[in-house]
């Protein structure tokens, strides 16, 4: 896992550079994790960013969220999920868990920037997140809108690697999860399908009045499969595909926090008054 980060992690690095032959015209400076940053009047709403399971907040969506600070955006990320004395690997703990933690950092945010609402950026799990948050923390008021990447809306089989547990019954699905559990990974138990948290998510709408949803994955994601299982398919919330506006991406999962083509998207999505036309680049398939 952490190789296939450290690859996509020089990609974009190259992004960026090649990004750089492309940019829009230098906008005033935002900030990256920075409590002084006071939000603009173009972009009047922090940016909370949500890593994906078993990142952190420097690894995962660091490099987007960098990219966005550059745009003028006041943008902020914590680590999540992390067991006590152990703060390397995020997103493991509970969903509900890691939920709390979360409605607190946007709280910290608010009373920090003096901003009345944020938009909140997730990959994978971290997409998973900033909808299950919205709907669940009694925060719906205090979001402007989300931007979801690749989540396991209604469950993930993981690659199909949870089918065979499935077909053996009920009995076995509770193994797995209790196995998940034991290892250190209830958030793994909560995503798959038939998870806890997955059933809290998606019974009843998910989408809340007032916010603005727009869920990006990847026809070529491998491990929320099947990917169209990413989907909100509720009215006002954009679905897209990176392949509908780039066809010859072959992004995967881990590629899709790295890929100038979905930074693009998020960027348009964040603020779709002033979305912009982009030259499609080729993201990592993994």
């Amino acid at each position: 896992m952490r190789k296939l980060r450290t690859k996509a992690a020089v990609l974009a690095a190259v992004a960026l550079v090649a990004a750089a032959f492309t940019a829009a015209p230098a906008q005033a400076a935002g900030g990256n994790n920075d409590p002084s940053c006071r939000p603009s009047a173009a972009h009047p709403r922090p940016v909370v960013f949500l890593h994906g399971l078993g990142a952190t907040y420097y690894e995962d969506l660091n490099f987007l969220q960098s990219a966005v600070a550059a745009k003028g955006y006041c943008t902020f990320s914590q680590t999540y999920g992390a067991y006590p004395g152990f703060p390397v690997v995020g997103g493991l703990r509970p969903i509900a868990d890691s939920a709390g933690e979360i409605k607190q950092f946007i709280g910290q945010v608010l009373a920090e920037t003096g901003a009345s609402q944020v938009d909140i950026v997730g990959h994978s799990e971290g997409g998973f997140q900033s909808l299950y948050v919205t709907k669940t923390q009694g925060i719906a008021d205090k979001i402007g809108s989300v931007v979801s990447i690749a989540p396991p809306t209604h469950g993930t089989t993981f690659a199909g690697l949870t089918k065979l547990a499935y077909l053996l019954g009920q009995g076995e699905r509770d193994a797995v999860g209790k196995a998940l559990s034991t290892l250190g990974c209830p958030a793994c138990d909560d995503l798959i399908t038939d998870g806890a948290a997955v059933k809290k998510l998606t019974t009843g709408p998910i989408a809340q009045a007032g916010v603005k949803y727009t869920v990006i994955t990847s026809r070529y994601d491998e491990l929320v499969t099947p990917t169209d299982t990413s989907f909100v398919r509720e009215p006002g919330v954009v679905n897209e595909y990176v392949q509908d506006t780039c066809p010859f991406d072959p992004v995967g999962h881990i590629g899709e926090a790295y890929d100038l083509n979905v930074w693009n998207l998020v960027t348009n999505a964040l603020d779709p008054a002033h979305a912009t036309k982009f030259f499609c680049t080729v993201g990592s398939p993994g």
